[in-house]
C-alpha cells in the first residue's frame, strides 16, 4: 500500500505543488487538502507548506490556525499523526501550540531568500531519520517572519531534551534564538522548520543538491515500517 501524505493549501499558500512533487519523488502519494476540509481524508501524515496564509494578517499563521482543517489535524497530531510544518507551516504549528515558541519579524526587518547551511541536531524524529546527527546540509530559505524566539525556560527545555531539530550554521539569517532553524515536539511526530526542503529535492532546482529529500524519504520509511 502506498503511503498517503496530505498537503494543506490555505489562501496564500505558495509551495503546495512543490511539496506534492517532493512527496511524489520520495515514493509516496500526495493528497491535496483544502483549508476548509473538515477531515484529513485518512492520510498517513500531513505537511503544512510554505507561503503567506491569509496574507500574514494579524500575525503569520495566526488566522490559518483557526481554519476548519486544523481541528482534525490538532486532534490527530496529539494522537501521533506525523506533521511537518515548513516556513509558514512552522508558524502555524507554533500558533496552534503544537510546537513551542513563536516566530517574529526578521531582526534586520527584510525579506531574505538564500541557500542556507544547517546542521541536523536530531535525526530521530519521524521526518529526520534519513539524516545523521551532526550532518551539514544546504536548504533554501525564504522568509520575513523567520526569527524563532522563546522564553529562557522553553529554550533550556528544548536544548536539554534534544528537541532542537536543526540549527543555522555560518550565519544566523534572522536572529533566531540559539541559531534554531527547526524544532520537534516531545515525541518526534511533529516537526517545524523555516528553510524549505521541498526546494532541494532535485539537482536542477534550488541549491542544485538533494539535501531536502530525506525529509520525505524519512516519513515514507516511518510509515512503511509502522
Amino acid at each position: 500500500m502506498t503511503a498517503r501524505i496530505g498537503v494543506v493549501t490555505f489562501p496564500g499558500s505558495l509551495d503546495d505543488r512543490d511539496t506534492q512533487r517532493a512527496i511524489r519523488l520520495a515514493g509516496a502519494e500526495p493528497v491535496a487538502l483544502w483549508h476548509k476540509d473538515k477531515d484529513l481524508k485518512q492520510v498517513d501524515a500531513v505537511v503544512l507548506c510554505g507561503g503567506f496564509s491569509y496574507g500574514d494578517y494579524l500575525r503569520a499563521g495566526a488566522i490559518a490556525r483557526f481554519s476548519p482543517v486544523m481541528e482534525p489535524l490538532l486532534e490527530q497530531a496529539k494522537a501521533g499523526l506525523p506533521v511537518l510544518g515548513i516556513c509558514n507551516g512552522f508558524q502555524i504549528l507554533t500558533e496552534a501550540h503544537l510546537l513551542p515558541g513563536t516566530m517574529l519579524r526578521n531582526n534586520h526587518l527584510h525579506f531574505i531568500c538564500r541557500d542556507q547551511k544547517l546542521r541536523v541536531e536530531n535525526a530521530e524524529t519521524a521526518w529526520t531519520s534519513d539524516y545523521t546527527a551532526g550532518q551539514e546540509i544546504h536548504i533554501p530559505l525564504k522568509n520575513i517572519d523567520g526569527q524563532y524566539v522563546a522564553d529562557q525556560h522553553t529554550l533550556d527545555a528544548l536544548e536539554s531534551e534534544g528537541r532542537v531539530a536543526f540549527r543555522y550554521l555560518d550565519v544566523n539569517p534572522n536572529g533566531s534564538n540559539n541559531d534554531i532553524a527547526g524544532v520537534t515536539n516531545e515525541v518526534g511526530n511533529v516537526v517545524g522548520l523555516m528553510p524549505h526542503p521541498e526546494h532541494a529535492v532535485e539537482p536542477l532546482i534550488g541549491t542544485g543538491r538533494t539535501d531536502g529529500l530525506p525529509f520525505f524519504t524519512s516519513i515514507l520509511k516511518k510509515l512503511v515500517n509502522a
